[in-house]
């Protein structure tokens, strides 16, 4: 039986303020507010609430047969708590139905997994911890930023506990393969990997609206006879978008949300099913091993890295930023530790791109990518001295590698402590119900001493007192 997995990304870009090569030193707030909360609350009520209300309605008229799947990152859930809290509000309530998945991700959507793998990792665990905290369970199934994967990535995920991955259905990665079976990582068995289905996801998140595509107006039935029509043996049909395609990319008056709305009607006329990602991954066998030697992405055409890494400035603003990475990880400073996850943003180096792209880009405050590189690169100057303030570039790398690894080494030890508090945990869950069902047993009878012999009544002779010595007399 066919089986959709929809998703969507949830990601909110930090607006970073014009900043002169004289405010570094004195100015170490880097952020328009003023945009910020502009552009959070028009998505918020021009796509998020909108869209996130019709899934919540398609779930009630469907109950358990519709499921969908989100992820956010942690600077976007920071957005959404100071400027639209109800669309968090509106996710808890989605959770509650438990038809909805909540991925992990880099908390700071950024592209640590291509610079420091411990850097990585601390962004995952920072970001399922945050999952775990709003809706109350820890995510099985993780995807990178932009769904940035390779083996190596793919190892380390799967080195962090995660069942399954997503990720990009890219035809030079796929050759002659369908994305419409599960795959697992060529590093890592356990990791099973869906790939994204491109046309059918970008039929919706690009083209939707596009008069001038041969395939406009598409509607929810074609849509789903064309799954339908797949071979029999291809099950699987994953749908992932960012969820401001309903709604930004395209617009609301182009109908998108009553096509959304029919695709559950139509699937079910058809025998389609609909599915999350953990779900998949458990009840779904991989049919071997994707090899993915070079990153990829959902990104443009050439469907890598080179939109971010593509030219000179990005590569010495990303080399500059990460050489920081080992100092961070020892920070304890909330105020730095937020600007790291800001500046790690893929969006950073995303204004600074030279690439043509087929999907308009909103450079924002900046008027070219120089100009975007050269206020990043003033914006990083400063924040690199407030790191170097707290870990003079003096404290060789001998003494920062043993400050790391023992706080690596407590950490091991904290996460195994953890692990066996939950573990004792869940043996006394399953003890308590045990103890309690077993019957009561009746308290013994006391016993009643034996009355004793009437020789033993007789008490015994009494001791004779030893005689007095006579006083000697004294000698004169």
């Amino acid at each position: 039986m066919k089986t959709i997995c929809l998703y969507f990304e949830i990601h909110q870009i930090i607006h970073l303020k014009r900043y002169r090569f004289f405010d570094i030193g004195t100015d170490h707030y880097y952020y328009d507010d003023y945009e910020n909360e502009r552009s959070i609350s028009d998505i918020a009520e021009r796509s998020y609430m909108p869209a996130l209300n019709t899934l919540l309605q398609m779930i009630k008229e469907n109950g358990k047969y519709f499921k969908v799947a989100f992820s956010l990152s942690g600077t976007g859930i920071e957005q959404l708590e100071y400027h639209a809290p109800q669309v968090i509000e509106k996710l808890q309530e989605l959770n509650e139905t438990g038809c909805v998945e909540f991925l992990a991700e880099p908390y700071s959507h950024g592209l640590s997994s291509l610079a420091n793998p411990e850097a990585f990792a601390r962004d995952m665990k920072k970001q399922s911890a945050k999952m775990e905290e709003y809706f109350g369970k820890k995510p099985t199934v993780a995807r990178n930023s932009s769904l940035i994967y390779s083996d190596d990535i793919g190892a380390q995920i799967a080195a962090l506990g995660f069942k399954g991955m997503l990720t990009e259905g890219a035809k030079h990665v796929l050759g002659w393969k369908s994305p419409h079976y599960v795959y697992n990582c060529n590093m890592a068995p356990s990791l099973k990997l869906l790939l994204r289905d491109v046309e059918l996801s970008d039929d919706i998140s690009l083209r939707f609206n596009n008069a001038e595509w041969e395939g406009y107006p598409l509607f929810a039935d074609a849509y789903i006879d064309r799954i339908a029509r797949l071979p029999e043996e291809e099950q699987i049909i994953n749908i992932f978008m960012e969820l401001s395609a309903l709604g930004i990319a395209q617009p609301l008056s182009s109908n998108i949300l009553d096509f959304l709305h029919a695709l559950p009607v139509c699937a079910k006329q058809k025998g389609i099913t609909f599915s999350t990602p953990t779900e998949i991954c458990m009840k779904t066998k991989s049919v071997g091993a994707i090899n993915v030697p070079d990153t990829l992405s959902w990104v443009d055409e050439e469907r890598d890295c080179s939109c971010w890494l593509g030219n000179a400035m990005q590569r010495e603003a990303f080399n500059k930023l990460y050489s920081v990475a080992d100092r961070l990880l020892i920070a304890n400073d909330p105020r730095i530790n937020q600007d790291w996850d800001y500046l790690q943003a893929s969006n950073n180096f995303r204004f600074m791109t030279t690439k043509p792209s087929n999907v308009g880009l909103d450079r924002g405050i900046y008027s070219g990518p120089f100009d975007a590189f050269t206020n990043y690169m003033n914006i990083l100057g400063d924040f690199i001295n407030r790191v170097n303030a707290l870990y003079p570039e003096e404290i060789d790398n001998e003494q920062l590698n043993s400050l790391l690894t023992t706080i690596k080494n407590q950490g091991d030890e904290i996460e195994m402590k953890d692990m066996e508090i939950e573990r004792l945990k869940t043996k006394l869950a399953k003890l308590q119900p045990a103890e309690a069902e077993k019957p009561k047993k009746a308290a013994p009878a006391k016993k009643v001493a034996p009355a004793k012999k009437a020789a033993d009544k007789k008490a015994a002779p009494a001791k004779k007192a030893a005689p007095k010595k006579k006083a000697e007399p004294k000698k004169e």
